[in-house]
Parts: structure tokens; C-alpha cells; sequence
């Protein structure tokens, strides 16, 4: 399988919020024992309005990095930590602004310890810089670039929040090759189109490069209460919605099949390994929420199968 898939976002606007924090090394075990990292999150609103509100993480920042050098971003978040130069802090005028490229990666995890996965999307990690003007197209400010496995497409109808959409069976790749599945969707009735009549299955995968827009929209929905006298009231609650649209892809797919791209073969394998550590991620939920109820511990699951399922793959 190739190694260099791409797997690329810009997220460019002024911070919104930022929730960072320096920590430092626990694992007395670790080489790093007792030194300091950043851990957090920065809101960056993307838009002039304050809409379009996007979330970038940051797991482990070090002031030095493994080759002995000075890593800039630790600096900078540090930096961001002390001003808290933020939108709602200080307003929009007076709000940092920044560039960041992060890649798009999934939070897995296992809630209270049950059988049952939470895949979250999110942006993480990458390249910090303080900018002091901003792209002036919108759109341009919340890019993203993906290699991706697509092994089918669905036509979600519309609803009274959302128009009729394509959902993507798909997954793409983070910087170690680690196979993620992911939420692509397309909008245009032109992509949505295209990713119909590409006809991708679970036993002829495409594979191919998208790019698009990241999009989180705030959806009101109101919920009416019926009284016996006077009038109703009406509950209204929030909840945001986050995208990945496609608004573009290859002319041509590449070549599924081939060492030089990817083989069924690979895509098992990714598969394989990806199950593996799901099940170190359920192990370790389990034994952390069954020692904080002294419950008994759990037997460790079977090793997952690393065969090609029947029927092909379907993420």
C-alpha cells in the first residue's frame, strides 16, 4: 500500500475559545517523566459571522521534540494560553488569528466501559501560525484534501432540517497509514451524481482523491408543550451538525488492485489492525471502569480475524 496518503485540512479564522492546558509526563516508566506538554483544544470561527465554529485538537505538544529540536507550536500555543486573545474573551476585532493543518482523525472510545464504539470525527494536530490577515473567500478558510477507499454511496432524503444528500461509505488514512473510517458527504447535485453512477461496492472498492469544505451548522429545533389553559410554551434546544462535504474529486480514480496504491489485500490488513486496537481501546475501558465498581475483570477478547470478509469491505 502506498505510504503517503493524503490526508490534509486548512482551518484559517480567529480563535473563538481555546481550552489548553500545560501537563506534565505521569508514566514514571516514560523517558519523559516529569516534563511538560500542552493538551487542549482551540474554537477557530471561520467566517465573519461566528457561525461556522470549528474545533482543532492538540494531544501531546512538547517544548522539544524527539530530534532535539525546539517544536515552534508549543511556543505559540503557550502563547495563546497566556493572552487568551479570544473572540469571546475580547471580541472578534481584537481575536487572534491564525492558520492551522491539521489532519482529520476519529476519537474512539468505548462509553462507560460497554460494547458500544463512539466514533467521533475531529481535526487534530498539525502546523500552528499567528497570521495577520485573513483568506477573503469563506470557503477557502475550512479545506480539506483526502485519499479515500469509497465502497458505496446512499441518498439520504430530505428532512425539515436537511435537503436530500449522498452519504459515502468511505474511509481514508491518518499520518501512520491507520485506516479511519470517515463521514464524507456530497451536496451538489453534480457530485452527488457522480458518486451514484460511480457504482463502488464492498467488492469493487474505488479509490480515489476528494476535496471539499468542512461545515458545522447549528441546527434550532423547537419542541412545542401543550398546556391545558393559556398558551403553549416552546422549548427550544441547539445542536451542531459537522460536515465534511466533497465539492470536487479526480477525473480519474486510481488504479485499485496495485502495490503501487491499494490491494484488497491492504485494505484486510488495515481492517485487521484497526480491530486489534479497538479492542486494546474496549480492554483498557473495561478494566478502567470495572476497578473504579470492583468489578471482576473482563477475559481478553479473541484476536479479529484478519481474512477478507465475504462480500468485501464496507466501512
Amino acid at each position: 500500500m502506498r505510504l503517503n496518503n493524503v490526508n490534509t485540512e486548512i482551518i484559517e479564522g480567529r480563535i473563538y475559545d481555546q481550552n489548553l492546558s500545560i501537563k506534565t509526563v505521569q508514566n514514571q516508566q516514560s523517558e519523559n517523566y516529569g516534563k511538560e506538554f500542552i493538551q487542549g483544544s482551540i474554537d477557530v470561527a471561520t467566517d465573519e459571522a461566528g457561525l461556522n465554529v470549528l474545533t482543532v485538537h492538540y494531544t501531546y505538544i512538547t517544548e522539544i521534540t524527539k530530534n532535539g529540536k525546539a517544536d515552534s507550536r508549543f511556543s505559540i500555543l503557550k502563547k495563546i494560553m497566556e493572552e487568551d486573545k479570544t473572540w469571546l474573551k475580547v471580541g472578534k476585532d481584537g481575536a487572534t488569528k491564525v492558520r492551522l493543518t491539521p489532519s482529520a482523525a476519529l476519537n474512539d472510545f468505548y462509553p462507560q466501559g460497554g460494547d458500544q464504539l463512539v466514533s467521533q470525527p475531529r481535526n487534530e494536530g498539525g502546523f500552528i501560525n499567528v497570521v495577520s490577515e485573513l483568506t477573503s473567500d469563506e470557503a477557502k478558510r475550512r479545506k480539506f484534501t483526502f485519499d479515500v477507499v469509497i465502497t458505496g454511496a446512499t441518498l439520504v432524503d430530505a428532512t425539515e432540517n436537511s435537503d436530500e444528500y449522498v452519504k459515502l461509505n468511505a474511509a481514508i488514512f491518518n499520518f501512520k497509514n491507520a485506516i479511519l473510517p470517515f463521514p464524507l458527504v456530497a451536496k451538489d447535485s453534480d457530485a452527488m451524481n457522480y458518486f451514484l453512477n460511480l457504482e463502488a461496492s464492498p467488492k469493487d472498492p474505488v479509490f480515489t482523491q476528494v476535496w471539499g469544505e468542512i461545515v458545522n451548522t447549528t441546527i434550532k429545533v423547537e419542541k412545542v408543550v401543550e398546556s391545558a389553559f393559556g398558551t403553549p410554551s416552546v422549548d427550544v434546544s441547539e445542536r451542531s451538525r459537522k460536515e465534511w462535504v466533497i465539492t470536487g474529486a479526480k477525473p480519474e480514480p486510481y488504479v485499485f488492485g496495485i502495490e503501487s496504491t491499494i490491494t484488497m489485500e491492504d485494505l484486510g490488513k488495515a481492517v485487521a489492525d484497526r480491530n486489534v486496537y479497538l479492542e486494546e481501546i474496549k480492554t483498557r475501558s473495561k478494566e478502567y471502569y470495572n476497578s473504579k465498581n470492583n468489578a471482576i475483570p473482563t477475559s481478553k477478547a479473541p484476536a479479529p480475524s484478519t481474512q477478507i470478509p465475504q462480500g468485501g469491505f464496507s466501512f
